[in-house]
């Protein structure tokens, strides 16, 4: 079938960076599309983030989430689309807003989006728009704000009507928790409705056990205030108790039970209070054999308050108005709470306990979860109509950008045609006299650079900050054109994003690659200045510094330069002299005569091969002299502008591509015409007027009359040779 297709088809294609890319011109490429063999996709793979593209359009067609767009998925969102518009040819025409009409009604799903798309436009006050664009599908908290059922499930308090509903909804989302509204604020769904139901429903029947029993509630309705007062203080008259059990078991252990005087001495120097943690660890009252507990009388003042309320709520109640508790007591009290420790520990529906038992009922015997549940369920009735809205969120993005995804997807038209940037052209840096449109993200520029030197590409990394938001960047900007002589680590420069927002930018890598031929040409002759130079500035160095160090030998020594009538150094202690070398600076006539009639007979041999060229390049014809010139020229230049030529004619955008996650498919070659348009050198305005008079300008020396008198010297010098001095000393004779 896709062969078919194929074949029925017929695809056109447009060569640009030495490779064919296919024209994507109409609804019926786009149907196509699938039967296009992807040996001809200029790319397969592409990140969402890293691009200058919408990412919300991304992120619906990255099915899998996965943070990458696919072939498959790029198919998937491209047979979607064609399946819900009426004229796929408004993919092709300028403009965001989605036409009601260009979405295919006939359809269940083009229906359900055109009722979805009304809506949305009623809901924004907009019921006569005959388009939808994808501002009007974002902000959903617009869409549903002037209505409580949106068709998410959850229901906000606002959305009863009844208050005593309302106040429940709002005790749901406390206990259960709470989920944001399509409406911008927040509720509850049907899965805490059902949660609440079975928590007040188990506490109920929990608190039904205890209903009537007096020995789970010996006090009734007072039972958990008074165990609560006796829980307070159980371990405490435990430990009482206790101990005098070990003051009867042994008289001799009462001092050390009821705390040394030495305890009391520490307590002492310290400004006490009767919540003080040293005083509540002190015993609840003294013990000793066989006496009872006293309830108010000399009871450790820490534990004081704890203790009126235990006698109030529970020794009271039991046993009836009593000053002390013995120990007989104080186990029937721990007996009269076991059934109702034993019914506490079988709690259910603890979440809701915190309402209170009659609130709970009246919860279930108010029918409330029913009222809710019934609110719940109007908000589900509508949820396909309103989940259509992000179907329509969906179209009216896919409707704006999917062409755009596709030419710079399936192919690279955007970027070689020149209409519009490539989405993978994040901005344009300005830097050493030039504007560079090749700019693409450059995070780790180590990692991203061994990548990107296959592109033969001259690439310059940059670290951006804007220091007003403190946003941090790093790009790559590829320099096509120029020189890249002065582009070192260190520089600065400026960056603007598609946005026009300024970053400022410093150069931190350089993939160093021929930029231009020009560039080839004068390297060579730039590599021997820079030689020369640097020959210059090290034997120059070496002089001052051989200089410097003989200055400080004889002022370090004054007697250096005191010698005796036979030129050498006067003795200390009057031994003879040793003979010595001539001192540093001292005149050598031999040396220097060896070194003048070296100089002689380099001037001789030079002034011989000069005149031995200049007399072979005059005994060239005519025509034979420019391309003499043009040889010697090219042997220098030539290896560098072949080398140059053959690198420029590989430079290919895959690699730079592909260091950032993209799976580039072909060669995107850039030849040196179109790299020329990628960077841009500074010139002056069309019809800009230019004053030459620079009152600030170096004196130049007159170069051209030294080379006159080099040429007219050398012409002579080559007249000689061929044989006009022998004629020019006989017309002397004459």
């Amino acid at each position: 079938m896709a062969a078919a297709e194929s074949n029925a088809h017929v695809w056109r294609f447009f060569r640009a960076g030495g490779f064919d890319q296919v024209r994507l011109e109409s609804g019926a490429d786009l149907r196509a599309l699938s039967s296009l063999d992807q040996k001809l996709w200029v790319a397969l793979s592409c990140p969402t983030r890293g691009v200058e593209f919408d990412p919300r359009t991304l992120d619906m067609i990255d099915l899998d989430h996965d943070g990458r767009i696919r072939a498959g998925e790029i198919l998937s969102a491209v047979s979607w689309t064609l399946d819900r518009l009426a004229d796929p040819e408004i993919l092709f025409k300028e403009g965001d807003c989605l036409p009601l009409a260009a979405i295919d009604a006939s359809k269940p799903e083009g229906a359900r989006l055109l009722a979805s798309a009304k809506r949305i436009l009623s809901n924004l006050d907009k019921p006569d728009a005959d388009c939808i664009s994808p501002e009007d599908t974002l902000d959903t908290v617009r869409i549903f704000t002037h209505t409580h059922f949106n068709g998410d499930g959850v229901l906000p308090p606002e959305a009863a009507q009844d208050e005593e509903v309302a106040d429940f909804i709002r005790v749901i989302m406390d206990l259960c928790g709470s989920q944001p509204d399509r409406s911008g604020g927040l509720g509850m769904n049907r899965e805490a409705l059902e949660k609440m139901k079975a928590e007040t429903e188990a506490y109920v029947a929990w608190w039904n056990l205890a209903r009537g029993d007096a020995a789970i509630l010996p006090l009734g309705d007072e039972t958990i205030a008074a165990h609560e007062a006796f829980a307070a203080v159980r371990e405490k008259i435990e430990d009482y108790f206790t101990r005098c059990k070990l003051a009867a078991y042994d008289p001799r252990a009462e001092g050390a039970l009821n705390r040394s005087e030495d305890d009391f001495k520490a307590l002492a120097p310290q400004l006490l209070a009767s919540d003080t943690c040293q005083v509540a660890e002190f015993p609840l009252a003294h013990a000793g054999a066989g006496r009872h507990l006293p309830l108010k009388e000399c009871i450790n003042p820490a534990w004081a308050a704890r203790m009126d309320a235990f006698a109030a709520k529970v020794v009271l109640p039991l046993l009836g108005k009593t000053s002390q508790l013995d120990e007989a007591g104080w186990q029937e009290i721990k007996n009269r709470f076991v059934a109702f420790e034993s019914w506490q520990a079988a709690k259910c529906g603890a979440l809701v306990e915190p309402l209170g038992i009659d609130r709970v009922r009246a919860f279930i015997e108010r029918g409330i979860a029913a009222k809710i549940g019934a609110l719940v369920a109007e908000d589900e009735a509508v949820q396909g109509e309103a989940d259509a809205i992000a179907e329509v969120n969906r179209l009216t993005h896919y409707r704006r950008d999917l062409l755009t995804l596709l030419n710079n997807f399936v192919t690279f038209r955007d970027f070689y045609t020149g209409h519009k940037r490539a989405i993978f052209q994040i901005g344009t840096l300005y830097l050493d006299g030039r504007s560079c449109d090749l700019v693409v993200r450059g995070d780790d520029p180590e990692k991203h650079a061994k990548l990107a030197s296959l592109s033969r590409i001259c690439l310059v990394y940059c670290d951006c900050h804007r220091p007003e938001t403190d946003e941090r960047l790093t790009i790559a900007a590829a320099f096509t054109s120029g020189d890249a002589d002065q582009i070192v680590v260190g520089r600065n420069g400026v960056f603007y994003d598609h946005a026009g927002r300024d970053w400022e930018a410093t150069v931190v890598k350089i993939i160093d690659h021929p930029i231009s031929l020009r560039q080839a040409f004068w390297l060579p002759y730039r590599k021997v200045g820079q030689a020369i130079g640097s020959q210059i500035e090290k034997a120059a160095a070496a002089r001052a510094a051989a200089q410097h160090q003989r200055v400080v030998v004889v002022s370090s020594n004054p007697l250096a330069g005191a010698k005796s009538a036979s030129g050498a150094v006067a003795p200390v202690g009057g031994a003879a002299p040793a003979p010595v070398a001539a001192a540093p600076g001292a005149f050598d006539a031999g040396r220097f005569a060896g070194i003048f009639a070296a100089i002689g007979l380099a001037i001789g041999a030079i002034g011989t091969a000069v005149a031995t060229v200049v007399s072979s390049f005059l005994n060239l014809s005519w025509w034979q002299m420019p391309l003499a010139l043009f040889g010697v020229v090219m042997l220098f230049s030539g290896p560098s502008i072949l080398i140059a030529f053959m690198k420029l004619r590989q430079r290919n955008l895959g690699p730079i591509l592909d260091a950032n996650g993209w799976a580039v498919n072909s060669r995107a070659k850039i030849n040196i015409p179109f790299g020329t348009s990628l960077t841009h050198l500074a010139k002056l305005p069309d019809g800009a007027e230019r004053g030459l008079s620079d009152p600030y300008a170096e004196k130049q020396p007159p170069w051209k009359l030294y080379l006159s008198l080099g040429f007219i010297i050398a012409a002579l010098i080559g007249l000689w040779f061929a044989g006009g001095g022998q004629l020019l000393l006989q017309l002397l004779k004459h």
